[in-house]
Formats: C-alpha cells, sequence, structure tokens
C-alpha cells in the first residue's frame, strides 16, 4: 500500500470512529436537528456512503480508570479485575480491551438519511471483573454501539452464571472526545471520551452487592481508542 493510500484509509476510519464514538460531542440543537427531526429515513433514500469500513482488523480500547471510581470501590469493598485477554495495569489504572472486529458505515449528514452513524466495534472475549467476599461480577464481550446517545453493551455474569446478556452498560461522552490523529503505524486513535456507568449497570451491581452507593452517570474514565487499519 503506498503512502497516500495508507493516509486516506486511515483518515477514512478515523472520521468514521470519531463520528461513531463522539456522537454526543456535537451540541444539542447540531445533533438533532439532524437526529431527531430524522428519526425516519423511510422518507429518504439510501445515499451513497461518505465512509465505509467493512471490516475492523484490530486494535484495543484502553480506559484509564478514574480516581474517583476507583475510591468508590474501595468504599464499597470492591476490587477490580479482568478475565480473557483484557489486561489491567496496576500502576497507570489503565485497563485495556483488544478490539476484535467490527464495522462502521458513516453517511453525509445534509443528505438527511438517518442513523447517519451505523456499525459496530466488538470486543470479543475480555472484560473488566468486580469482586467482593464470594462474589464476582464479570462485564465482557463489549459492543460500541453509536446510537444517540452512544452507548456500550455487553455481558454480565454472576460467578460464572449469565445475569444479563447484552445489556446496555456503559453511555459514552464524546464532548471530551480530541480530534482523531493517525500512530507511526496509520492506525487511528480516538482519545479522550468520557465512560459513564449506565442506570442499568447500577442497578443491577447495587442488587447484586446489596448497596445502593452505585449510580448511573458515574464517571468510570476516559477511553484511547486505537484502530488498525491493516
Amino acid at each position: 500500500m503506498n503512502r497516500r493510500s495508507a493516509t486516506r484509509k486511515g483518515f477514512v476510519v478515523a472520521a468514521a470512529l470519531s463520528a461513531v464514538i463522539g456522537l454526543s460531542a456535537c451540541g444539542s440543537n447540531d445533533v438533532d436537528t439532524a437526529q431527531a427531526a430524522d428519526s425516519s429515513s423511510s422518507s429518504v433514500s439510501v445515499p451513497k456512503p461518505a465512509a465505509v469500513v467493512r471490516a475492523i482488523p484490530g486494535g484495543d480500547t484502553a480506559v484509564t480508570l478514574d480516581q474517583g471510581f476507583v475510591s468508590a470501590l474501595g468504599t464499597l469493598g470492591l476490587t477490580p479485575g479482568v478475565t480473557g485477554t483484557a489486561t489491567l495495569d496496576g500502576t497507570t489504572g489503565v485497563v485495556d480491551f483488544p478490539i476484535t472486529g467490527g464495522t462502521v458505515t458513516l453517511y453525509d449528514r445534509e443528505t438527511g438519511y438517518r442513523p447517519w452513524v451505523q456499525g459496530v466495534v466488538f470486543h470479543d472475549g475480555s472484560g473488566l471483573t468486580l469482586a467482593a467476599g464470594g462474589t464476582t461480577v464479570e462485564l465482557s464481550n463489549f459492543v460500541i454501539d453509536p446510537g444517540k446517545p452512544a452507548r456500550l453493551f455487553g455481558d454480565v455474569t454472576v460467578n460464572g452464571r449469565l445475569a444479563a446478556g447484552n445489556a446496555p452498560l456503559f453511555n459514552l461522552d464524546g464532548s471530551t472526545l480530541s480530534a482523531p490523529t493517525t500512530d507511526a503505524d496509520g492506525s487511528a486513535v480516538l482519545d479522550g471520551t468520557t465512560v459513564k456507568l449506565s442506570d442499568e449497570a447500577a442497578a443491577l451491581l447495587n442488587s447484586t452487592f446489596e448497596t445502593d452507593a452505585l449510580a448511573g452517570g458515574l464517571v468510570i474514565g476516559t477511553s484511547t481508542i486505537t484502530v488498525q487499519t491493516s
């Protein structure tokens, strides 16, 4: 692949994925005159996509855990850990989940076609664990969905038994997202999305660990998403 092709490919991935993760970075008027007035695409013919990433070959989503979240876990006696191919650096507080696939299609918002960002980003075979006493909750097989709002779904098991499948676990706030960049090997890098606990995940964790201390909107950390382009 020549340099121009590699640069263009990296740009396409960065543009598409920054839209996926950064939907909520837009102002309310900007977003949903373009998305609310557009709850249906039935009256608009399907336009040619502005960018398509048909098969994301790899990469990773790294989350730097927020100190407030870590402190809250300590107060509750919960110990964070990882499962599968995920890694946790105890010194930096960064937990890393490999990207295992996905696809993204981005349409020009000015066409009126909705949803203008479509796709998923998969993180199969890895996850985050929370343990206290004899109870371990595992949140795994994450899927980033570019809906409005952008959310992260995953499976929840309690002591190895499935409690909820494909449950909404985290909300993704793109208002803190930096402009996408490309690293030395041509991968697209999206840094700064704030990851927040969903209402549904807070309720499940409170029920499991018999507490009422966790609430939706709790900041889990900030993410850096690196998407391989080849």
